[in-house]
């Protein structure tokens, strides 16, 4: 699920440029990501938003982790919101060329083991879009 949760940061930032999530619920069956936003998706965008996750998911991409000092992750990444207790060898997981971010979640070792992704419902309240989506996840 955390890697899905990836995919969904790439695509949107990628089609709305308005940066990853700043809040997210990671759940086995149904999870959540809230961005800053200034409406809510219409059909027609979620159904673009599932179909480039599940392209990427059906394109077998790795996902690696690789390490990285706390000096060079300010020159790369936001740092807002790293845990206090994150130290300065920070990890870096990068999905193919699709998608680079810091994270300290579990993750499968190809985007395959997703198996499908699906956007359950959005909403929009106080400048903030709530996206809730589930998986069907093969076994690794």
């Amino acid at each position: 699920m955390h890697t899905a949760e990836h995919l969904l940061n790439g695509t949107i930032n990628q089609m709305f440029g308005c940066g990853r999530a700043f809040s997210a619920h990671i759940e086995k069956k149904k999870s959540k990501c809230d961005y800053r936003f200034t409406r809510d998706l219409t059909v027609d965008e979620i159904a673009a938003i599932e179909e480039k996750v599940n392209l990427v998911i059906l394109a077998d991409m790795k996902v690696a982790e690789s390490f990285i000092t706390r000096d060079e992750a300010e020159k790369e990444f936001s740092l807002s919101r790293l845990p206090d207790e994150a130290g300065e060898t920070l990890r870096v997981i990068t999905i193919g060329n699709y998608d680079k971010c810091l994270c300290s979640g579990p993750h499968i070792e190809s985007t395959k083991f997703i198996g499908g992704f699906k956007i359950v419902s959005t909403s929009f309240e106080n400048d903030v879009l709530r996206v809730r989506f589930k998986i069907n996840e093969l076994k690794t």
